[in-house]
């Protein structure tokens, strides 16, 4: 019986540690085996390359292998992620590659979950959706899209707890891909990637991966969730894309206070489709929905008028906003507009003659002079006295208002000579995006404690040390030192994944300066070990020549007119080489020994094949900098070129 057919597995022994027990499942790449890893008595999952026919082994074979190395690379890179499945290693048995995975106990996909069950409720549907959302969000911060999301790839398990379906994890990267790093897509040019009924309209005619096209993904399984079938479910696949190309989704009929976010997810353009951040927001207001609070009509702050003629009933609450032409989300837990809240109706006083004066409304009407008048012609109207008391009232407010404003900017312009930062960083101005600092260190270079910054703003008249990628804003200054370093964190995650020897490195507001920091902490990237020589990420500007490898990043394409010379260019246009990974020589290696053996390191270590570069028409090169042998890290750049000299183009793999 041939290697890989399900019957055949059960006690097998892969690479001589992981006893294969069941199968759990198969998917478009092969099985998914529980297995009993011997050496840390530990079970795991195995998914298994399968090949259903020798001709398909021959024509698929490079390219199957290729899927799952690129599959365990992107997982991998998303270890420890509360709702990613982790990936704990790659290996290969009898020359196919076997992805070894936590084993989830007790888990239960999305798909088998709605139809053993039936539908789920909005609310529970909406916190399924925010965690494979965030999922998403920080393979999109990676640059990886996940190009298949589908309710048979969101797994529920229990948690510590035991409570049934808690743990919400993503998983299967197995087609997905990074556009902008050069990788195969690892399938015939003839053949859509995905599931017919969840792709985006735009990746079904033949469009490039993009977050928002796994939204539009997304935003079909939250459907499926709560309607119980996809919103473009037909009788075939070509219906389904047909479908998704051409016509509108099914009107949901279940879905509630999702309908509106789901209508918005499914945007055929991408272009005019929600963002993430607020699906965020819609998904975590049908969670926890904010009640709309009452309006308390304080009856003893009306003028005298208002008392007889006004009414207050009470009304059904309604939800207000909803997606239309106006961008953003109303829904459940969004603020009402001004004058229009749901749980009063007031009734108006009857509209005053547009010929009579506001004074002569209040005298006139049929009793007007008459004996029967309850004040005399003589005698200051009451109803007047309180009209020009509140008038008076509200110029005293005002002015006080004012005084206020003026103190306060007063105030705040005089404590503006505080540093932002405090002393020991020195700086007497707050720090924005963008912005090249030199750090001195008082422990030593780039050892610990608080340094001492400089701001070039040149980015290479001082060799800079870092640059500062994102700023973050704070209520108060306990709250920026005690959340801004997890948010740098956070939102430098993705560049600091494509660099080398990088960290890091949250500038906090101090007490005293933080209005001077415009209440923002500065999120820099600095190098670990040494400077990182030059501007960072998208704050390089195209046929920039690098002066040292330090701040080459994965994915990055290069002209490079001689060996020692390499310049930044877009990689939509022609270029010799691009960036794939990073490796580390000896810390005997000398520099100039490093320049000969660098190549063959990085084909051992970054072969291009795991990228999708076929062996006979590419190679593997390098780059090496003096400031790795200066930093002691003796870190490589590794490329990839042609065989034969020449130039790589977009369409390249």
């Amino acid at each position: 019986m041939p290697s890989g057919s399900p019957q055949s597995g059960v006690g097998r022994v892969i690479a001589g540690r992981y006893l294969l027990l069941n199968r759990l499942g198969a998917g478009a790449m092969g099985h998914v085996w529980l297995a009993h890893d011997q050496r840390l008595a530990c079970e795991v999952a195995l998914k298994e390359i399968v090949f259903r026919d020798p001709a398909e082994a021959t024509e698929e074979r490079a390219a199957r292998v290729a899927r799952a190395r690129a599959e365990a690379r992107h997982a991998a890179g998303l270890r420890g992620h509360p709702h990613v499945v982790t990936v704990h290693d790659v290996l290969e048995h009898e020359g196919l590659p076997w992805i070894v995975m936590e084993y989830v106990a007790g888990a239960l996909d999305l798909r088998d979950r709605v139809h053993g069950h039936g539908p789920l409720a909005p609310a529970e549907a909406a916190r399924i959706g925010l965690a494979v959302l965030d999922a998403l969000t920080a393979g999109h911060e990676r640059g990886v899209m996940h190009r298949d999301v589908k309710p048979a790839n969101i797994l529920l398990a229990p948690d510590r707890t035991g409570t049934p379906h808690a743990r919400v994890l993503l998983t299967d990267y197995g087609i997905s891909v990074q556009p902008d790093a050069g990788e195969t897509r690892y399938t015939k040019t003839s053949a859509l990637i995905g599931t017919s009924g969840y792709l985006a309209p735009e990746r079904a005619t033949g469009g490039p991966p993009t977050a928002a096209a796994d939204l539009f993904s997304l935003g079909c399984t939250l459907y499926f969730a709560v309607e119980g079938c996809g919103p473009f479910e037909r009788d075939t696949p070509l219906a389904e894309i047909t479908a998704v190309v051409l016509e509108e989704p099914r009107p949901a009929a279940r879905a509630g206070a999702l309908a509106p976010l789901l209508a918005a997810m499914l945007v055929k353009d991408p272009a005019l489709r929600i963002t993430a951040a607020d699906t965020a927001a819609a998904l975590a207001a049908v969670v926890a929905p904010q009640p709309h609070p009452r309006t308390r009509v304080d009856l003893g702050s009306q003028p005298p008028w208002e008392l007889s003629d006004t009414r207050t009933e009470t009304s059904p609450r309604r939800p207000v906003g909803g997606f239309g032409a106006a961008p953003g989300y109303g829904g459940p837990g969004t603020a009402p507009p001004a004058g229009s809240e749901p749980g009063v109706r007031v009734r108006p006083v009857p509209p005053v003659t547009p010929s009579a004066s506001y004074g002569e409304h209040l005298l006139s009407g049929p009793d007007a002079g008459g004996s029967g008048h309850p004040f005399g012609r003589g005698e200051r109207h009451p109803r007047r006295s309180h009209l020009l008391r509140a008038l008076t009232a509200c110029a005293l407010g005002l002015l006080l208002a004012l005084c206020g404003v003026w103190y306060a900017m007063t105030n705040r312009t005089a404590g503006s000579t505080a540093k932002p930062y405090g002393d020991a960083v020195a700086l007497a101005r707050p720090l924005k995006e963008g912005d090249c600092v030199v750090a001195d260190w008082p422990g030593g270079p780039f050892q610990g404690g608080a340094p001492r910054l400089t701001v070039d703003p040149s980015c290479a008249d001082r060799t800079p040390d870092g640059q500062v990628m994102a700023v973050v804003a704070s209520a108060s200054a306990d709250e920026a030192r005690t959340r801004g370093p997890a948010e740098c964190e956070q939102r430098t995650q993705g560049i600091r994944a494509n660099l080398a020897d990088v960290r890091s490195y949250a500038v906090v507001p101090s007490p005293a300066g933080f209005e001077t920091a415009d209440r923002r902490t500065a999120c820099l990237v600095l190098g670990a070990h040494g400077p990182v020589y030059g501007p960072l990420g998208d704050h390089r500007a195209p046929g920039m020549t690098f002066v040292d490898t330090a701040n080459m990043q994965k994915r990055d394409c290069l002209d490079a007119p001689s060996l020692r010379v390499a310049r930044l260019v877009s990689c939509r246009g022609t270029h010799d080489q691009q960036v794939l990974g990073f490796t580390r020589l000896g810390p005997d290696t000398t520099l100039t020994r490093a320049k000969d053996l660098s190549d063959a390191a990085c084909a051992r270590d970054v072969p291009p094949k795991d990228y999708g570069y076929d062996p006979a028409r590419y190679e593997a090169a390098s780059w090496t900098g003096k400031g790795a042998w200066t930093s002691g890290t003796h870190l490589v750049v590794c490329t990839v070129r042609k065989q034969n000299g020449g130039t790589m183009g977009k369409d390249e793999p």
